[in-house]
């Protein structure tokens, strides 16, 4: 694609990337055929190709972004599915990014709009607060009818029954490895998994214990900054993302570290891209460092090897690939091939490769579209009939859980309880008959 950016406009390191990546692109538009967006609405303008072509313009004639480029940007999932078809290899990624902090910063919301990404942006990345949202929003469930907006009902929908018990294992401390110590690695705990899922990291830290590693929790650990910068809300999710570098950094200098372990997918994209986020900045080397050593928790017990996995049940397993994780990260095969050395029957559904219709807080601000994209990845996965599903990102577990009646548990989850863990919470409160 030929650009015509002007020298100045050029010596912005970020409009400099993004020229970078829209000379890659030859229309070719393969990616129309993986995009969700495109699938479910079939506007070109809501596909990869259309949206790389309003990026260009508004970026190159630095316009203030109009209500209908918006609506089409916002509208993307950023499940990188492009990315995976696209044959030119274009950072599709890095130019969305571009275009949500500049519209972030040139665009001037409708008010309900505003009050709604700012009290997202306040509530999801801190877990005593999101606790405190979800008391209230299980409060308010019988009153969801009367909401004015979809986007309110969409948050009473998505909040879960049950509000999951504090775990005393956020807090910073040292796990020490069963037996001989093989590794040493910090977990990210996360945020919004903290408040919604805590069995996650429980099961996370027994898997990585009985397998030799020695698991920190670093203090100043917090959100990895994904979802204020999906929000283009760049300098607050790049407070985030350095206040991990700075923790993690600490870590690894004091006693050093074999890998950054991250259970939530999401957070994993994010955290493997923190070498580009400060590229240019004093934190860069430090950056490139951390991300260096992420590894999704399936990645790395890859690498580590499956020990004495004989404990589970052959139950059939529908596995969801979560975009941050098969696109995102290009790691397909290893959960799969875990859950299958594990004793489990892994069966994956039709069209694995489009998103669940979570994204983030898509789900949240694009209630309409995720629905249908729930709707049609719950009629895949279903047609398998499977006696449990499994993901590995909380935000796809939720969406996912939030429409059947099928137990959705993370791979870790499963893993653990293969290895010698618990039988999952999820699976603990199902009908004994479903499972055995």
């Amino acid at each position: 694609m030929q650009t015509n950016f002007t020298a100045q406009q050029l010596t912005d390191p970020a409009t400099a990337r993004s020229n970078e990546i829209l000379r890659s692109c030859v229309h070719c538009g393969f990616c129309t055929a993986t995009c969700p967006t495109y699938k479910v609405l079939g506007d070109e303008l809501d596909s990869p190709r259309g949206r790389i072509y309003l990026i260009k313009d508004m970026l190159e004639n630095s316009k203030t972004p109009d209500a209908k480029t918006v609506q089409h940007i916002d509208r993307c999932l950023s499940c990188l599915s492009c990315m995976t078809t696209c044959p030119s290899g274009v950072h599709y990624m890095h130019l969305v990014d571009h275009a949500r902090e500049y519209i972030e910063e040139n665009y001037r919301r409708p008010a309900p709009e505003r009050a709604l990404r700012w009290l997202l942006a306040k509530i999801l990345p801190y877990p005593g607060r999101f606790r405190l949202a979800l008391l209230g929003a299980k409060l308010a469930r019988p009153f969801r009818r009367l909401m004015p907006d979809p986007r309110l009902r969409a948050m009473l929908d998505m909040a879960p029954q049950r509000i999951a018990p504090r775990s005393p294992n956020d807090a910073p401390q040292t796990f020490p490895a069963q037996g001989p110590r093989v590794k040493r690695v910090a977990l990210l705990t996360g945020c919004a998994q903290r408040a919604l899922n805590t069995d996650i990291n429980d099961a996370t830290i027994r898997l990585l214990t009985r397998h030799g590693c020695e698991v920190v929790i670093p203090r100043g650990i917090g959100c990895c900054g994904a979802l204020t910068h999906h929000m283009g809300r760049t300098s607050e999710s790049h407070a985030f993302a350095a206040a991990n570098i700075d923790a993690l950094t600490t870590e690894l200098d004091r006693d050093g570290l074999d890998a950054v372990i991250i259970n939530t997918s999401g957070c994993g994209t994010t955290i493997k891209d923190y070498g580009h986020m400060f590229e240019g900045t004093p934190l860069a080397q430090d950056a490139t460092r951390i991300a260096t050593l992420a590894r999704d928790i399936t990645e790395f017990m890859t690498e580590l090897g499956l020990q004495n996995a004989t404990h589970a049940p052959p139950l059939r397993i529908g596995y969801h690939a979560a975009c941050s994780l098969q696109h995102g990260q290009q790691i397909r095969s290893a959960p799969k091939d875990l859950l299958t050395d594990a004793g489990f029957t892994v069966m994956e559904p039709k069209d694995s490769h489009l998103c669940c219709g979570s994204a983030g807080t898509y789900n949240l601000m694009q209630p309409a579209i995720s629905a249908e994209l729930k709707s049609r990845k719950l009629a895949t996965l279903e047609t398998l009939n499977p006696q449990v599903i499994s993901a590995g990102n909380i935000g796809c577990m939720m969406q996912i859980g939030s429409g059947t009646r099928i137990p959705v548990v993370h791979t870790a989850e499963l893993l653990d309880w293969a290895t010698g863990g618990p039988r999952p919470p999820a699976l603990a409160q199902t009908k004994t008959a479903i499972l055995d």
